[in-house]
């Protein structure tokens, strides 16, 4: 009966350790070494690197190749583009991509889960990198953009604002081959929640 009551109680323990580990809130746990705007910009990236990478990990392999219709990216071509776009875009904010990386093509590069899931984890660790390397004297800095100017701020509000579309793409495509996203599952499985 011991060991019943441990078995449940290691199981119950690690299963909220596993729940606590999976949701990301860096308004209450902060973004540390970042503040002022770039801190805002931080929390919104590490929310949307939590969710893309919850999602992600949620599909099932068999339905990375799966697309809507035939002219529009796949599961993985859009998990793929936005890989591409926080190695790409963070450019513009001083930081390159890294050595060899090519953004033509990248999208349809691969449909394999396994390597779909790496390349979002190494792209938001390169554009939260990004971030934290800016500098504070520069957000308000003018560059070049579609034919007329943005300021620093404004190219990382951009960033952010692409993602947020791809993600609602991806949940989206999620929910129609049957995927119910991972935080709405945790919102679900809360006591009293239909």
């Amino acid at each position: 009966m011991k060991r019943i009551l441990f078995t449940c109680c290691l199981f119950a323990f690690s299963m909220s350790t596993v729940r606590v580990a999976a949701q990301v809130n860096p308004y209450k746990d902060g973004t540390p070494g970042v503040s002022g705007y770039r801190s805002e910009v931080l929390a919104e990236v590490m929310i949307q690197e939590d969710k893309f990478l919850r999602l992600a990990e949620a599909i099932p392999a068999d339905k990375y190749s799966w697309r809507p219709a035939g002219d529009v990216r796949s599961v993985a071509e859009v998990f793929l583009h936005v890989s591409a776009a926080n190695y790409n875009l963070y450019k513009l904010v001083g930081t390159p991509p890294p050595a060899g990386f090519k953004v033509e093509g990248f999208d349809k590069s691969t449909s394999d889960k396994t390597k779909v899931i790496s390349s979002l984890r190494d792209s938001f660790a390169h554009a939260k990198g990004a971030i934290r390397a800016m500098s504070d004297a520069d957000l308000e800095k003018s560059l070049d953009w579609f034919g007329g100017k943005n300021s620093e701020c404004g190219i990382l509000l951009f960033t952010v604002r692409h993602a947020a579309e791809h993600l609602g793409q991806s949940i989206a495509y999620a929910r129609s081959i049957g995927v119910v996203p991972p935080w709405t599952e945790d919102v679900q499985k809360k006591p009293g929640k239909k």
